[in-house]
């Protein structure tokens, strides 16, 4: 097979293939660093592994290659390495977590353990030295520790047990090197000993305090077995070593052992009086890294041998040995315990080190040289911009750095630290000649592109963090938005024969956050456009001409949504003769909105990938042959994904990929359109992603054309009986339009007119907002009148299948509304249920939202409560609010549940899993 024929090194010999996905993972800027990076192979070839979000990667340091395990779901939270460097032992936290075995000569999974820790995942992970056993502790509040035979198919562990939440959160544990039945792990107040057998899994937890030596602990860092096989040692924040023996010393076998595993504290060991962070055995020798950045050796009796230091390092989070070269075996029973010698036994053993402020470097153990592998972000990654004309992407950090990648190359170029406040947003300028930075204090800097040296003196006219920083296509104007809801607009100015810009205005324009700032090209000129789109469903429009210092003059307010909550914005590329702006919603619905009039003109289905759009880009294209094919890159709350233009509300034609599970913070094209990037946010990490437009293609081609996609969206499809229905109820339509009592002749047609689309719609199950109503019928009567200059007066069944699919909620009907809004309006009653009185339902009805008249209401409520006003009969009393229900409140209770209002009012069905 692929695994057992692979060898050490050939995971980076064989040559890319081109990726079958729209997006494939190229390259990973950053890591998770508060995870261990573990050296693979040191030499020739200088190999690390680390985890960056949801990936493991294999980095080929010196010839700048990187390999990714791609196949968790959610965040790694933890990883080990076999002893020979063979087997790397992946996990993670969240739904459905996944423990994943790989190879790492030839990049292939070897093993899933699905379901190791269904509730939360694992928390810490270690295998056996014989690369046979696994050992998992849960993440969960109750904590359990399984042992795994990963060698075998079994779905089941060995053994298992629960501990305590009492023994605080365990996050770490491993294996004694010469015994792979007993292993050892530790919270920050407790050590706990295991031993395990065929007979199930024991373990013991002996006490310790600062009572117990007279001598402050502080709290336990990492442990392990001393090389001998008859200690274990910890490590604390107060510098000390926990010394533990074993009452009984165990002997390697599968029998149960004669007597229950037991150890205890013997001594308290100074080493120090810094905080030990790291603690491993090295051959013959304990190892320690500190707060400070040093390593120390020490022998079996605790002496020191040799330590490494540097002024630059940080706190050491992980240290990994090269692996031992076949003529030097590593560690092994036979290792004195008296070995004291400084003749550096070790000296051919390279180490790499990973520290809490997101540094890896490599130490020459012959020359003591640290050598600096990685430095990258240790807070949260927000922002990323590409140059508009060379292959660079600019990378900001909530921790100050700024760098500067040569992505085509995958190498760092530049980099700045600003101490006094992190970086939320950038973007370049058209031209590439200047780079504009946001900050979390308000503040902004304009950069040199090149240098990132300042070209301006700083601003700070906003009073929070800025969320969005962009230029003006003649990069005469900056806009920036920010978590007060203000717009701030910076003007061009010439100072000393060269560019800056001055302060022109601010302007708080919306009353919630603002989700895009967006600068366009006026139609009849060549004068900048500035529009902001916020959560209050707003869209703001600016007159830049007419703004003077300190005023900033508003043009348009136009408010884009009824109920949906507006997320981005774009402008849409020329595809007709008509100019359009895009937007996404939270309801998963893209709109087009006229460029000048800002009138809805499409409703369409957007991607619906588990969270709405959060931000759009059109890519860039390179296309020749066709330039009227264009692309849409987005991102959803964790997922980055390609739209083929124009939107239809085909589902076939997107396609997305989980980039970052806990959350993706920005995005970001490459000025020719080949790469995507994304920001992890909280994960620290950019990804960058390879576009492959031909295979969007394909996928697009395979689900079909013309109506085939649309009629799949539909219950049953096709040959469905929803459809058959809707059928039923097309030519119906056509004979309520024509008058049911008619005896002409009947005239068959293939359309019905705009005035019955309502009434199919809610016959479908789709009770659409008189607003939603307006804008079905409009978009479908003007959907021509821009090439012909005529009003579209019907539709036919097809048209009516695509306007019924993208207008309809993406996921049907859900309680879960009707019970947010009793949340809202409602009050607590008798039991505990919101509840809403009968009178002040029907108040709200008439007086709130789309209002109703009273003879409107009366009308619905007969209807749905299955009566006929009797006729002749006296009409409801206008003056009370209760009257329009005269007719049937008998059947309505005063008092009205969220359950009582779907099930026996409206009629409507409630699945179990949605009642209270």
């Amino acid at each position: 097979s692929l695994v057992w024929a692979a060898t050490p090194g050939m995971l980076f010999q064989e040559d890319k293939q081109t990726s079958l996905h729209p997006l494939s993972l190229s390259w990973v800027f950053g890591y998770n660093s508060s995870l261990a990076v573990h050296s693979l192979m040191d030499g020739e070839d200088q190999v690390i592994l680390y985890v960056s979000s949801h990936t493991a990667v294999i980095h080929d340091v010196l010839g700048n290659r990187q390999y990714h395990l791609q196949g968790h779901a959610n965040v790694i939270s933890c990883l080990c390495v076999s002893e020979d460097r063979r087997w790397v032992a992946t996990a993670d936290r969240g739904p459905d977590a996944l423990v994943i075995i790989w190879d790492s000569y030839s990049g292939i999974p070897v093993r899933t353990i699905f379901g190791s820790h269904p509730e939360d995942g694992v928390s810490a992970i270690a295998i056996s030295q014989d690369a046979k056993y696994l050992a998992t502790i849960s993440a969960g509040k109750v904590q359990r520790v399984c042992v795994w035979k990963w060698t075998s198919t079994a779905e089941e562990p060995l053994c298992s047990t629960e501990l305590r939440p009492e023994f605080g959160y365990q996050d770490y544990v491993i294996f004694n090197s010469q015994n792979p039945y007993e292993f050892v792990s530790n919270s920050k107040t407790q050590v706990i000993f295991y031993l395990w057998s065929d007979a199930g899994l024991q373990y013991g937890t002996p006490l310790l305090s600062s009572r117990t030596f007279n001598s402050v602990v502080g709290h336990f860092s990492q442990s392990v077995f001393h090389f001998n096989n008859s200690q274990a040692l910890t490590g604390t924040s107060a510098g000390k070593l926990v010394v533990w023996e074993a009452a009984s010393p165990c002997i390697p076998s599968k029998e149960p052992p004669a007597k229950p595993h037991s150890m205890k504290a013997t001594k308290l060991v100074p080493l120090q009086k810094d905080s030990l962070t790291v603690l491993k055995v090295f051959e013959c020798c304990i190892v320690t890294g500190d707060v400070n950045g040093q390593v120390k050796f020490y022998d079996g009796q605790l002496q020191v041998l040799i330590c490494y230091s540097h002024s630059k390092v940080g706190p050491i989070r992980s240290i990994s040995f090269a692996k031992a070269p076949p003529d030097l075996p590593g560690a092994s029973p036979a290792c004195s315990t008296s070995f004291i010698s400084s003749s550096q036994p070790f000296a051919t053993r390279n180490f790499i080190l990973s520290t809490s402020d997101a540094t890896v470097l490599r130490v020459a153990t012959d020359r003591t040289d640290f050598e600096k592998v990685m430095e990258e972000a240790k807070k949260a990654v927000n922002a990323i911009a590409c140059h508009p004309r060379q292959g660079l992407v600019a990378v900001g950090s909530h921790c100050g750095l700024l760098k500067v990648w040569d992505y085509q190359q995958n190498k760092y170029l530049v980099s700045r630290i600003f101490t006094k406040a992190g970086i939320q947003c950038l973007s370049y300028d058209p031209k590439g000649y200047f780079l504009a930075a946001g900050f979390t204090d308000g503040s902004i800097y304009i950069l040199d592109a090149i240098s990132l040296q300042s070209s301006c003196k700083e601003f700070k006219f906003s009073h929070g963090p800025i969320t969005h920083i962009s230029f003006s296509h003649d990069s005469e104007y900056i806009a920036t938005a920010d978590e007060k809801y203000a717009v701030t607009v910076y003007k061009s100015v010439v100072q000393n024969g060269s560019r800056c810009w001055e302060h022109l205005a601010g302007l708080h324009s919306h009353y919630k956050p603002i989700r895009s700032i967006l600068f366009g090209v006026q139609s009849d000129s060549n004068e900048p456009r500035l529009l902001s789109l916020g959560e209050d469903r707003q869209l703001v429009e600016y007159d830049l001409n007419s703004s003077s210092k300190d005023h900033l003059v508003v043009l348009h307010r136009d408010r884009v949504e009824q109920i949906a909550v507006p997320l981005c914005l774009a402008w849409y590329p020329q595809l007709s003769t008509e100019s359009f702006i895009l937007t996404a919603n939270n309801c998963y619905k893209m709109k087009l909105y006229n460029a000048t009039t800002k009138i809805c003109r499409k409703t369409l289905l957007g991607p619906t990938y588990g969270s709405p759009l959060e931000k759009m880009q059109i890519l860039p294209t390179t296309n020749t042959t066709d330039p009227q094919k264009h692309y849409l890159a987005f991102i959803t709350k964790d997922k980055v994904g390609l739209q083929i233009l124009p939107v239809d509300g085909n589902p076939h034609k997107s396609s997305a990929f989980m980039c970052h599970p806990d959350g993706v913070s920005d995005l970001a094209s490459s000025y020719d359109g080949r790469y995507v990037f994304t920001a992890g946010g909280s994960d620290c990490t950019v990804m960058k992603w390879e576009v492959n437009l031909n295979a969007l293609d394909a996928a697009a081609s395979l689900g079909g054309e013309d109506l085939i996609p649309f009629y799949n969206l539909l219950d049953g499809g096709r040959e469905g009986e929803f459809f058959r229905e809707l059928e039923d109820y097309f030519y119906y339509a056509q004979l309520r339009s024509q008058g049911i009592d008619t005896l002409e002749t009947r005239q068959v047609s293939t359309h019905i007119p705009l005035e019955e689309i309502p009434s199919v719609m809610r016959a479908m199950g789709f009770y659409p907002s008189e607003g939603k109503i307006e804008e079905m019928i409009s978009e479908v009567k003007f959907s021509k009148y821009v090439d012909t200059g005529e009003q579209v007066t019907k539709i036919n069944l097809g048209d009516f299948i695509k306007l019924y699919i993208n207008h309809r909620p993406a996921f049907g009907l859900s309680m879960r509304k009707i019970q947010r809004a009793f949340q809202v309006l409602g009050y607590d009653n008798e039991n505990g249920d919101k509840a809403i009185d009968r009178g002040d339902l029907l108040l709200l009805l008439q007086r709130r939202g789309e209002q109703m008249t009273e003879e409107e209401l009366a009308q619905c409520l007969t209807t749905l409560l299955g009566r006929r006003p009797a006729q002749g009969g006296s009409e409801p009393d206008t003056d009370d609010p209760a009257g329009a229900a005269a007719l049937s409140e008998e059947e309505i209770p005063e008092e009205i549940t969220a359950e009582i209002f779907a099930a026996d009012i409206l009629g409507l069905p409630i699945a179990e899993s949605e009642k209270k």
